[in-house]
């Protein structure tokens, strides 16, 4: 199946970079005024949804999804749970950093909860890619980034390991209260940073030079 990317309405600046990241079978939603991005990405798109309180509501409603105002659900939370209800395993939100803390938070932990339910998710903006290692994963990071720090954001993070960095761990706890795990470096052109993780969840954050 194709991979269902969120566009939200937080501020893109660099569109090529973005550009970079879509496929050419992607089902692209955008979300209330993340459609002020569609000229400058290019991608048309397969779905629309939101409230419209920031956005005017498009005249033609095909493969629309208009929203209440009060709700539970962000718009893009709505996004994220509509696509694992139409079945897709794999998510890419961009725009949906940046502005509002509070609404950047919230997107942030819609990667946790793609997580539980045994999606892949990732957020890209202009200066970061963002996703979540579970237990028993094992995920390789490139030189290529400035930094990557590792976050715990659920409470539990224990049995980190990591190789190939500046700062290496072994079978490790990072705790909400101390996050020591911010700003980490891969050493080598040639080899790659190894991070592993046998209980919880960590929020991994690859920094752009």
């Amino acid at each position: 199946m194709s991979r269902f990317v969120i566009i939200g309405g937080s501020e893109i600046r660099n569109y090529d970079l973005i550009r970079s990241y879509f496929r050419n079978d992607d089902y692209f939603v955008y979300c209330d005024c993340g459609l002020r991005h569609v000229d400058s990405l290019g991608a048309a798109p397969s779905l629309i949804t939101g409230d419209f309180d920031s956005h005017p509501k498009p005249e033609d409603l095909h493969n629309v999804i208009v929203l209440p105002c009060v709700k539970d659900d962000t718009d893009t939370i709505f996004a994220v749970k509509e696509g694992m209800r139409r079945g897709y395993d794999e998510f890419l939100l961009t725009g949906v950093t940046g502005g509002r803390e509070d609404m950047t938070l919230g997107n942030i932990y819609s990667l946790l909860m793609l997580s539980v339910n045994g999606k892949r998710g990732m957020i890209t903006d202009d200066y970061s890619e963002i996703s979540i290692i579970s237990a028993g994963e094992t995920v390789r990071i490139k030189h290529g980034w400035k930094y990557f720090s590792l976050l715990n954001i659920t409470g539990i993070a224990s049995g980190i390991t990591i190789t190939g960095a500046k700062y290496n761990l072994n079978d490790a706890e990072i705790t909400p209260e101390f996050q020591y795990g911010i700003s980490n470096e891969v050493l080598s052109p040639e080899n790659d940073a190894v991070v592993s993780l046998k209980e919880g969840n960590l929020l991994l954050v690859c920094v752009r030079k």
